[in-house]
């Protein structure tokens, strides 16, 4: 056999069936040498067809008790926003926005009404100050933590942008305290009444079982439902100083913090162990 002939066989072999599931043995691992195994939920996963059944019941169920007792919810926010305006140094009024979702479903959403203060030249050089040196700390940090880096310098825009619209156009900022403060209560209901459409199509499908995806939805609703007053009033006591930072606190400190919650509930609940695993 010639050499053109001995050629063709070579890769005839090298791109055969057999030899393409050891071709490469490098790409199941790490960077430390150790095997990747394929993740638990890929390896697991069977939309079987309990499952899908009981993804629609559970999306109904928590969507249906939990509009029944907004007026409920909205009630209790109302009380602690009244307690929290009695206790802390908060120059606020307690507002009510009337909203009515059906014939039957009608809530008042509470929100804290303050007056606008527009930032003072000693409060825009503070905050001026601070971003530089954020931004200029953000080069010290070690290469492990480039992601950390460009994390920060991103978030560090936001206020750069502020700092400059109330440099050129102060007297044109188009928002209120009092209309930012209702707008974060209600796009809190509205992502709280989410959460059993998102665990609906990303966590019920999983076979982990009745009680768990009832206890996981029950507790993510719950954390958020507790945590949405505090916020309110937490970013109240910062929007009181001046409006500067209500496009920090609207971007960064608003609903991106709220939604984090609802993944972490989520990665933390697909750590839990399948119930058809636990029969293999």
């Amino acid at each position: 056999m010639d050499s053109s002939g001995s050629f063709e066989l070579r890769e005839r072999s090298s791109s055969g069936p057999d030899v393409s599931k050891v071709a490469d043995p490098v790409r199941p691992r790490g960077h430390r040498g150790g095997v990747i195994l394929m993740h638990r939920a890929l390896a697991h996963f069977r939309l079987g067809p309990m499952n899908l059944v009981t993804a629609i019941f559970l999306f109904i169920f928590f969507l249906s008790v939990w509009l029944l007792f907004l007026p409920e919810v909205c009630h209790f926010w109302n009380r602690v926003l009244v307690v929290g305006v009695r206790v802390l140094p908060l120059r606020a009024e307690l507002g009510v926005a009337k909203h009515h979702l059906t014939r039957f479903i009608s809530f008042d959403i509470p929100y804290l009404r303050m007056e606008p203060v527009l930032p003072s030249p000693l409060a825009w050089w503070l905050t001026c100050a601070v971003t530089s040196l954020l931004f200029a700390g953000s080069f010290l940090l070690s290469g492990k933590l480039i992601p950390v880096m460009y994390l920060l310098r991103g978030m560090l825009l936001v206020p750069t942008t502020a700092l400059l619209y109330f440099v050129f156009l102060p007297a044109r900022f188009p928002h209120t305290p009092d209309s930012y403060m209702e707008g974060l209560v209600t796009a809190g209901i509205g992502l709280i009444s989410t959460v059993p459409l998102l665990f609906g199509l990303t966590y019920y499908i999983f076979d982990f079982g009745l009680l768990k995806k009832v206890f996981l939805t029950a507790i993510t609703m719950t954390h958020l439902t507790l945590f949405l007053p505090l916020q309110v009033l937490l970013q109240a006591l910062v929007l009181q100083k001046t409006v500067l930072f209500m496009p920090v606190l609207y971007i960064i400190f608003g609903m991106p913090v709220n939604i984090l919650m609802i993944v972490a509930f989520y990665s933390w609940g697909m750590t839990w162990s399948f119930r058809s695993a636990k029969k293999l």
